[in-house]
């Protein structure tokens, strides 16, 4: 966590808006019962002021559950009763650009879970707004922030794999599951209506992830293979493989994008490998792999790479049992990154993801949804 000493005068006045599943993570961060944090409470950093959703049981419940000070059911209503500083938009992404724009405009700076926008014309509009307003507005690039993520970009910075040649991420969920939140026909998910359907869902995460580990690239030649396996009419797309073939300084970048929503078990896999050496973690199920030459030699770093990475194995088992008991998830990077953020805003510095990280991510995600590169 941030050991930061510029705190503000006063608690900063956050709000939040939308009440769906991942509000818990941004409300007990909020309330300073994340379960990644010290118990004390957010450092008199914040005041959780309020608590908006369309349903009044479910404001309430929010409110209530987490210590805001009122619900409210009307963004406008909240925004001039409360007056927050800092509004976390939380809503279904095809509401975003309007929700944001009005907390803005309103004088608060936003953080907006993803995608942020429907598109990177759409995102470049919504930060005109912001730059006009004087306030911060930034999406959640939250997995930027896990310990595994940050174990590899440390890997990379110290040149423990050379320069990187490959960047492989791969995500299997079944969203498919006719019992899942995905397909319900009754009450269909928002993301449907984005461009690349519920694959949205999960690839700002891809590409951010990819842009991150693979800094500074610029991708020259893009083949994207979107699929519908399983003919299910209410999924655009349920399958993704993507190649794409870029330049860094140090030479070719290669990467692969994979999405399946067959394959089990459940995966967020990443691996990076370089002229020197390669490196693997799975999000879902943390640890962090390195292999590379080694100080015995030629004939013994194989097997001291098998050593080094079965006792990582045996840590990172240890740890995500003592996870499972304290009831951390896969978003303790979103726990790591509002407390850097805050600490921003309170001491007036860039905040930890830039508007060239959005704006990247976007356009990458639009040429991936580009019908030229299209297979």
């Amino acid at each position: 966590m941030s050991e930061s000493s510029a705190r503000p005068t006063k608690p900063l006045r956050a709000a939040v808006v939308g009440s769906g599943a991942i509000a818990r993570e941004h409300l007990s961060f909020l309330a300073g019962t994340s379960p990644i944090r010290p118990s004390s409470p957010v450092d008199g950093r914040l005041r959780l002021v309020g608590v908006c959703d369309l349903s009044p049981v479910t404001a309430r419940y929010g409110a209530d559950e987490y210590g805001a000070d009122a619900a409210y059911t009307d963004l406008a209503t909240m925004l001039d009763g409360a007056g927050p500083d800092v509004v976390h938009v939380l809503t279904p992404p095809a509401t975003h650009s309007p929700i944001a724009s009005a907390c803005l405009r309103a004088g608060a700076h936003v953080l907006c879970e993803k995608p942020i926008t429907t598109t990177s014309v759409e995102l470049l509009e919504l930060l005109d707004v912001a730059k006009e307003a004087g306030r911060h507005l930034m999406e959640s690039q939250n997995y930027r922030f896990n310990r595994p993520v940050l174990a590899l970009v440390d890997a990379i910075d110290r040149g423990e794999l050379g320069t990187v040649r490959e960047v492989e991420i791969r995500i299997a969920l079944p969203v498919t599951d006719p019992d899942g939140r995905f397909a319900d026909r009754n009450l269909p998910s928002p993301i449907h209506e984005m461009p690349a359907g519920v694959i949205h869902d999960v690839i700002t995460h891809m590409v951010y992830l990819l842009l991150l580990l693979g800094r500074p690239v610029s991708f020259d030649r893009i083949a994207a293979a979107w699929s519908n396996h399983g003919d299910d009419p209410l999924f655009r797309w349920d399958d993704l493989d993507a190649v794409l073939i870029g330049r860094t300084a140090g030479g070719p970048l290669h990467a692969r994008l994979r999405f399946d929503a067959e394959a089990s078990p459940d995966t967020f896999s990443i691996r990076v490998r370089g002229t020197d050496g390669w490196a693997e973690t799975d999000l879902f199920q943390p640890y962090v792999r390195v292999v590379r030459p080694r100080a015995g030699g030629q004939q013994l770093s194989p097997i001291l790479n098998h050593l080094a990475g079965g006792w990582r194995l045996l840590q990172a088992g240890t740890r995500n049992v003592g996870s499972k008991i304290m009831q951390q998830t896969p978003y303790e990077g979103l726990h790591r990154m509002l407390d850097l953020t805050y600490d921003a805003i309170a001491a007036d510095r860039p905040l930890p993801v830039s508007t060239d990280d959005m704006v990247e991510t976007s356009r990458l995600i639009d040429r991936l949804l580009d019908e030229k590169v299209r297979l």
